[in-house]
């Protein structure tokens, strides 16, 4: 019995001892994994994902705190990737459904300018030859009335024509008929009745005869000057009647069939925010100019109140474009990514998960803010609509198939100079960037496009230095360029298509920087700016290396790229307040 009880006892202890040891080995491992995991664990910076330090503390490149990085992307395709949910949220990424072309899809936004009124524009001319010896209207801007007078002129010929009416007067009676020629003749040269019967009374010839004006309006232009010799049928001045005007708007080649005469259009001018007025299209221009490939669109404006002006800048919305675009897909321009010859958005892959992909789109036509999609994407499809730029540079450092990375690859080296973290996208030997197909022009459209690209610099140089006027004036001279560029130095019928979207995309930015009251507003559309000035330098060529740089925290953390013709970082999004934000993200080859 006593045997019995010593075997049990000992079966108690070991039991106990089991399940000792196994709780200690148990915590043991559970702490060995915990270690392993601290060990292993990366830190990351929500705004610059190519960090990755083995110890928590701040950003090198914009001092941010670091953040834990996730682990890996097990269970991804070898396209997709995932962020951190912490870097979405301070990127500010926005998805949306796509789905069918909705509403706001079926209007179209135009841009143009006030003109003035061809149907009630005249020329003043002289209807005598002479010279003139005194301007009554010495200045453009000048409001005339029907019967003004304008000038006064000295003619050696209506001195010869009064003298035979003082003569043919006298022979009233015996020879009406001369009479009757002569005077026809001095109405035919605008001398007035009142004129005339005044020569016949006082029977004394006038060296000056007065010029009136034959309409009303405002002197537009004034085109001669005190002392000159005119002659017969000479401009004088060149009057506009603008009690009302004309909206003048561009259409592209490939937007022609939305439009018709007698098309509503609800018209906004920067002038006067908050208010619209609205208006019928009038005319549509038959012939296609063929150096911009578009065509003029214009309605008639009234202008008793004299609120437009001629040269000012409007916006023409036009719902209900008469386009069948009900069975057609359509997303916002926002989520699109342009590089040249490819369209690209980000798709989400899973809804529950950050997990996102590039997907190449072919875009169709333009809905306002909408653009529709032809190919690549599929109903109910979740793309980013919002933060694209910050998605596509994760998506490049991971080595993803990207805006820059058509295939796909491991991921970009990257090397610090200057005290920058830049990216070193090498030449592929073509003189094109690594995914970015160039198209051969001739030097004389590369020195063109060299010329607008100048100017950006401006703009860019002038933004980081802060200086709001410097914008205002290379945004101008921009346009004075970007009105040389001549199209036609483009053999590739696809190039056209593109130079044309681009060419519209840098106008409207460029106008809105030169228009802007602030350096808060400029740099925003110099972002749109940046955006279609690099999709031609890559497309094209300037003959110069160009440097792509990239802020992810510029546009309220939203990301945005710029050109710089130096490979040091001179941000102009944020100028002196944080100068040295940013990275090289292509090199784009002569």
């Amino acid at each position: 019995m006593k045997k019995y009880i010593a075997y049990f006892a000992i079966l108690i202890i070991g039991l106990i001892l089991g399940v000792v040891l196994s709780g200690n080995f148990k915590e043991d491992e559970t702490h060995s994994h915990e270690k392993v995991a601290a060990e292993t664990q990366m830190w990351t910076c929500s705004m610059h994902p190519q960090i990755m330090q083995p110890e928590p503390g701040n950003c090198p490149i914009c001092g941010m705190e670091l953040i834990p990085a996730i682990s890996g992307d097990e269970g991804l395709t070898a396209d997709q990737f995932k962020l951190s949910k912490n870097a979405l949220a301070l990127a500010n990424v926005q998805t949306s459904i796509v789905g069918d072309a909705d509403d706001t899809a079926n209007s179209i936004k135009l841009s143009g300018t006030i003109v003035e009124n061809e149907e009630t524009n005249a020329v003043q001319v002289s209807y005598f030859s002479g010279r003139i010896e005194k301007l009554n209207v010495s200045a453009t801007g000048t409001q005339v009335r029907k019967g003004q007078l304008l000038a006064s002129i000295y003619s050696p010929d209506l001195m010869a024509a009064q003298q035979e009416l003082i003569t043919a007067f006298s022979l009233k009676d015996s020879q009406p008929g001369l009479y009757e020629a002569v005077r026809n003749k001095l109405k035919l040269w605008k001398l007035s009745d009142a004129q005339i019967n005044q020569i016949e009374s006082s029977k004394k010839v006038k060296e000056n005869i007065e010029v009136y004006a034959t309409v009303s309006g405002t002197v537009l232009e004034k085109l001669v000057e005190q002392g000159d010799y005119v002659k017969q049928g000479q401009a004088l001045f060149k009057i506009a009647d603008l009690t009302s005007v004309w909206a003048v708007f561009d259409v592209y080649e490939n937007q022609i069939e939305m439009f018709q005469k007698g098309q509503e259009i609800t018209i906004l001018t920067q002038a006067y925010p908050g208010k619209s007025y609205k208006a019928k299209v009038s005319f549509i221009d038959p012939i296609l100019d063929q150096t911009s490939r578009t065509l003029k669109l214009r309605a008639v404006l009234p202008n008793t109140q004299n609120l437009f002006k001629p040269g000012m800048f409007v916006e023409g919305n036009i719902d209900g474009i008469s386009s069948n675009t009900k069975n057609q897909l359509t997303i916002p321009a926002s989520a699109v990514l342009w590089t040249g010859e490819r369209s690209v958005v980000y798709i989400k892959t899973n809804p529950g998960e950050p997990v996102f992909e590039m997907r190449e789109i072919k875009m169709g036509r333009n809905f306002g803010s909408y653009y529709e999609v032809l190919q690549g994407l599929n109903a109910g499809d979740e793309i980013v609509t919002n933060g694209a730029f910050t998605i596509d540079a994760a998506a490049q450092l991971k080595g993803k198939k990207s805006m820059m990375n058509k295939e796909g690859s491991a991921a970009v080296p990257e090397h610090k100079e200057h005290g920058q973290l830049q990216v070193n996208v090498q030449n592929t030997g073509t003189g094109e960037s690594p995914a970015h197909k160039r198209v051969e022009v001739s030097n004389d459209f590369k020195k063109q496009l060299q010329s607008v690209f100048n100017e950006y610099i401006g703009i860019k140089e002038a933004l980081v230095e802060d200086d709001v006027n410097s914008v205002k004036q290379h945004s101008s001279l921009l346009l004075q360029n970007l009105d040389k560029v001549d199209m036609k130095l483009l053999s590739d019928p696809g190039s056209h298509q593109h130079w044309m979207t681009a060419e519209n995309e840098m106008r409207q930015a460029a106008d809105a920087i030169a228009a802007s009251g602030g350096i808060k507003e400029q740099r925003h559309h110099f972002k749109e700016l940046s955006a279609a000035i690099t999709s031609a330098v890559q497309m094209y060529g300037i003959g110069q290396v160009v440097y792509n740089q990239f802020c992810p925290m510029a546009d309220d953390n939203k990301g945005a790229y710029w050109l710089s013709n130096d490979k040091n970082v001179l941000n102009p999004y944020f100028g002196s307040a944080m100068l040295a934000c940013g990275s090289v993200k292509q090199v784009i080859q002569e």
